[in-house]
């Protein structure tokens, strides 16, 4: 098991401060993320932790799975590897160029 840990249901007004106060109580903190909307700022309701051993995130996870943070029911395990993101940007838009022809 990683320790890096997934925290989803956190309430809209969580910090990072927040977090890592929450998860000290069950070892040491290496860092704490609170992921936000990149055009509001806006908290996303959820963050990773993480701890500097596995065995202090496995304790965490047992602490904290399914505890309250403001009255919103928090979910704790460990955090996955980011897929690789495909696609994106870009299209292939008749945008610019070319002669123009037809009507004038």
């Amino acid at each position: 098991m990683g320790s890096k840990l997934y925290v989803g249901g956190l309430p809209y007004a969580a910090t990072e401060s927040q977090l890592t106060t929450l998860f000290a109580a069950h070892g040491t903190v290496e860092s704490a993320r609170v992921i936000a909307d990149k055009f509001t700022g806006q908290s996303r309701g959820f963050g990773f932790v993480e701890m500097s051993t596995p065995e202090e995130a496995k304790a965490a996870i047992s602490a904290l799975n399914g505890s309250q943070m403001d009255g919103r029911p928090l979910t704790v395990n460990e955090a996955k590897p980011q897929e690789p993101r495909t696609g994106g940007g870009g299209g292939g838009g008749r945008f610019g160029g070319g002669e123009k022809r037809g009507r004038f």
